[in-house]
Parts: structure tokens; C-alpha cells; sequence
């Protein structure tokens, strides 16, 4: 498959934000209303997503934003959120590519340990995370009326991987 993965700019907003729908438009009667706001902002939100985290974007050649995920470190752990593949995207491996990116920027970053939250409805992306290492920690956390559950990812440390 011809997509490129690359850092988003903040031109990408819109089309950050129309991913984001377009993948959790199938589960919102599953989420509160403020957890749904939370879980697909709008584009001014995302801006501002972009200038504080790195987001990474799936591309597609006609220049479609087909996908998404954002991370962030704080010493030595990162942590990722808002990942998101349009559905007709699915199944072709986007999410996993993303995955990685972003873990290896994390790596780089000296990150020794990735957190994310997820919630009950995305088995599929729960499937994903646990098949890439991620473990749950047991945190539940109550996400505007519905359990948030982390799950946690160990990683490597640079100088075992040659960095």
C-alpha cells in the first residue's frame, strides 16, 4: 500500500477531525456526550493538539488523511492518544504502521514505558494494542460517565536498540 506516514501540520486539522469522526461515528450511541466530544474534537482543538503533541498522519496518494494517532513524553513515558483509521481504511495494517511510528518516536524521545486509554466499545483497537504489547495496568478511570481503561507498553532502551 502507497501511504506515507508523516508528522502533522496544522493545514491537517480538518481533515484530522473528519478521520476522527468518520472512525467513531459507528460508536457514538455507545458514548456519553462529553466522552464523544472528548474523543473527536473539532479542528481548532486539534490545532491545538498539534502544537503540543506529536501527531502523526496516514496519507493516502490523492492526499487524504486516512488515518491518525498523537503521542507525548513526559520524561520516560509517552503516551498516545486519538488513534483513528477511516473505515474504509480498515484492515489494511494503517493502524499498526502508525503504532509503530509513533513508539519509535517515543523511543528516541527516551521514553521506557507507553501508556494510551481505551474504552470498552473499540475491541477491535484493543485486539491491536494487545498483539503490539500492550498490557492492561488495571487504572480504570471513570471518562465522562464510562470506564477509561490504560493499558501499558515497556519498552527497549535506546542503547539495546543501537540509538
Amino acid at each position: 500500500m502507497d501511504l506515507e506516514i508523516r508528522r502533522a501540520q496544522v493545514a491537517d486539522a480538518i481533515q484530522i477531525a473528519e478521520c476522527l469522526m468518520a472512525a467513531f461515528a459507528p460508536f457514538r450511541h455507545l458514548y456519553t456526550s462529553d466522552a464523544f466530544t472528548d474523543t473527536v474534537p473539532a479542528a481548532d482543538a486539534l490545532r491545538d493538539r498539534i502544537e503540543c503533541m506529536t501527531v502523526y498522519v496516514a496519507v493516502a496518494p490523492v492526499g487524504l488523511v486516512v488515518g491518525t494517532l498523537a503521542a507525548a513524553s513526559s520524561g520516560e513515558e509517552g503516551h498516545l492518544r486519538g488513534m483513528a483509521v477511516r473505515p474504509e481504511w480498515q484492515g489494511q495494517g494503517i493502524a499498526r504502521r502508525l503504532l509503530m511510528t509513533a513508539e519509535d518516536h517515543l523511543i528516541k524521545s527516551g521514553c521506557s514505558r507507553i501508556t494510551l486509554d481505551t474504552t470498552d466499545p473499540l475491541t477491535k483497537a484493543i485486539c491491536l494494542y494487545e498483539s503490539c504489547g500492550f498490557v492492561r495496568s488495571g487504572r480504570v478511570e471513570d471518562f465522562f460517565g464510562m470506564p477509561l481503561y490504560e493499558f501499558v507498553k515497556q519498552l527497549p532502551a535506546t542503547e539495546e536498540l543501537g540509538l
